[in-house]
């Protein structure tokens, strides 16, 4: 029986082989490792891909959620709405500028946070949001947007698994006032390591987000405000450039193989993902749903079929936030989604016999579960 793996990251490096060994050896061969022509290239290439006027290339996810906030000014006495289903990298950037988080609970539909929830959790004290395009589908930004419109507040997309989706028509990246990019390599545009980006059409912000990631400065060792260290190097912007030709076709083969799970797994007592109609996800995870789901995921490893949670405790009842008090029951939406969620594999390199495999597995390790 021939195992499935969940992420083959080495076979998405032999695909694209010669192409990221030419780029490699580009930057090797030149001698410049940082803050060069290979950045300033991706940073163009990146801002015209999703959109947008400004790229900034910083060192990792978080660092891009944090920096952005930062640049904005928001910190101690400020309140910033977060999901309450999401990654804690989220949550973290408020807590690092030391800001107040306020979650607001997910369409249960769609993971991502609910629209209609959010005014009731403004305050005078609220200055941004970050609503988060979780699993790779946009979240509703319009009313989203809108709301933000009237309260005057700054709206910051985590698009870290969201490279190359579309809400409506248009990418993600630049329907906020800025959004955050994360490059970790399992991401669909995924570095060699960590690496991350900002995105913004906001020309003012973007001056301030390259002062912040280099030290306060744009001229060596004149520094004008006190920044920190962030900076996407030159070995992960060229690997980073030649992935983003393929990115497109990469995703492509995600919505294929979501497609046939959508299609095959239908009536096996899964709860299944939602995509609404005006909505291009690009699958980053294919989440399935089962009040069982520690009984499935057992099953299907014995089936040779790797699977992920995504995520086992929701951010407001891990220990770094202990001190928030708030116990099992306080959102129970985000409770319940990440007591039932498992991931299947999805990644572009999964070939058709695998995907049926999963099929296979999926079916036959669902029989007796309890439903959702």
């Amino acid at each position: 029986m021939t195992t499935v793996p969940f992420l083959n990251l080495r076979d998405a490096y032999l695909e694209l082989k010669s192409e990221i060994d030419a780029a490699v050896a580009r930057v090797t061969d030149s001698g410049w490792f940082l803050m060069g022509e290979e950045l300033s290239a991706f940073e163009h290439e990146f801002a015209s891909y999703t959109g947008t006027q400004h790229c900034i290339g910083v060192g990792n996810g978080l660092d891009a959620l944090r920096i952005c906030l930062t640049a904005k000014g928001i910190g101690p006495g400020d309140e910033v709405i977060v999901p309450s289903n999401t990654y804690i990298a989220t949550w973290l950037a408020v807590s690092q500028v030391g800001a107040t988080l306020v979650p607001v609970e997910p369409d249960e539909r769609t993971y991502n946070i609910d629209p209609y929830k959010i005014e009731a959790a403004i305050t005078p004290r609220t200055k941004a949001m970050i609503p988060v395009h979780l699993y790779g589908q946009p979240a509703d930004m319009d009313p989203i947007m809108l709301i933000a419109q009237q309260h005057n507040l700054f709206v910051l997309e985590d698009a870290a698994q969201a490279q190359g989706a579309k809400y409506r028509g248009r990418p993600v990246g630049g329907l906020g006032d800025a959004a955050a990019w994360s490059f970790y390599p399992g991401k669909n545009l995924g570095a060699f390591g960590d690496g991350g980006a900002i995105t913004t059409n906001d020309h003012q912000l973007a001056e301030r987000l390259r002062l912040l990631r280099n030290y306060g400065s744009a001229v060596k060792y004149v520094h004008e405000i006190q920044g920190g260290n962030s900076r996407l190097d030159e070995l992960q912007a060229a690997v980073l450039r030649v992935k983003l030709r393929h990115l497109d076709d990469w995703n492509r083969r995600r919505q294929q193989i979501a497609q046939r799970y959508l299609g095959e797994l239908q009536d096996v007592g899964l709860g299944l993902p939602f995509v609404p109609d005006d909505i291009e996800s690009v699958w980053h995870l294919f989440v399935v749903r089962s009040g069982d789901r520690d009984t499935l995921q057992a099953r299907l490893a014995a089936s040779k079929v790797q699977t992920l949670i995504h995520y086992p405790t929701p951010p407001h009842l891990q220990g770094a936030y202990r001190e928030l008090c708030w116990e099992r029951g306080r959102f129970p939406i985000a409770e319940r989604i990440h007591d039932e969620v498992l991931s299947l594999p999805i990644g572009p390199q999964l070939g058709s016999n695998q995907v049926q495999a999963v099929i296979d597995a999926t079916r036959q390790s669902s029989s007796k579960l309890i439903q959702v």
